[in-house]
């Protein structure tokens, strides 16, 4: 898959609603309920964080629920992308970027939203043909006036801010236009997966999903 057509399938998922949950779960008995709680509230891609020993189960059992497009996060290394790619993952997401994360990404025709923090990585990104990259992390890298000034030079990149995007800031990256959606944990907060209450996540969904861009 090359980086450009690798770009056009990640724009098409970050175009699918305005918020990108970013998903830590422990337990993937409860995986499916979860991801059908996002998607009937309008999220329908989901950002699985390989951060837990449960991730790839967890990948595993969204990947069956309907209407989700299930990506897997923090992908690192090589062997991430191919046990994701294994596990029924569409799409990556990293929170920088290597050469050989790329080239195994671009090897097992994984799109790969990568993470930048800078105008350089941005460039160099480009310069390869990722036209669609991760802000990453946005908040402490100087936030939605960072981005945009980002922006101003480079308008050919377009980006999903993700890092202390919340509720509350959401609203300032969308409305840039070099931005095509955020990721966010907030709309599957852990006290709410814990106690499975599903009826509220996906009323936090249907109010992430609602957000203008």
């Amino acid at each position: 898959m090359t980086p450009q057509h690798a770009s056009e399938l990640t724009l098409q998922t970050c175009l699918l609603a305005p918020v990108v949950p970013v998903l830590v779960v422990d337990d993937a008995s409860i995986a499916a309920d979860l991801a059908r709680a996002l998607v009937v509230g309008g999220l329908p891609a989901l950002e699985v964080t390989l951060r837990t020993p449960a991730a790839l189960d967890v990948i595993r059992e969204m990947a069956g629920v309907a209407g989700g497009v299930v990506g897997a996060g923090t992908l690192l290394t090589a062997a991430d992308v191919e046990n994701a790619k294994a596990a029924g993952a569409t799409f990556g997401v990293a929170p920088g970027a290597t050469d050989r994360l790329l080239d195994a990404c671009e090897a097992n025709d994984l799109p790969l939203l990568p993470g930048v923090a800078t105008a350089t990585e941005a460039m160099r990104l480009l310069e390869r043909g990722y036209s669609v990259q991760k802000f990453f992390p946005a908040e402490a890298n100087g936030g939605a006036p960072a981005l945009k000034a980002i922006g101003a030079p480079i308008p050919q990149v377009r980006f999903c801010p993700t890092g202390g995007v919340s509720l509350k800031n959401a609203g300032d990256y969308l409305s840039l236009p070099n931005t095509v959606c955020v990721g966010g944990s907030w709309v599957a907060p852990a006290n709410l997966v814990a106690a499975r209450d599903w009826d509220a996540i996906t009323a936090l969904a249907t109010q992430a999903a609602a957000l203008p861009r």
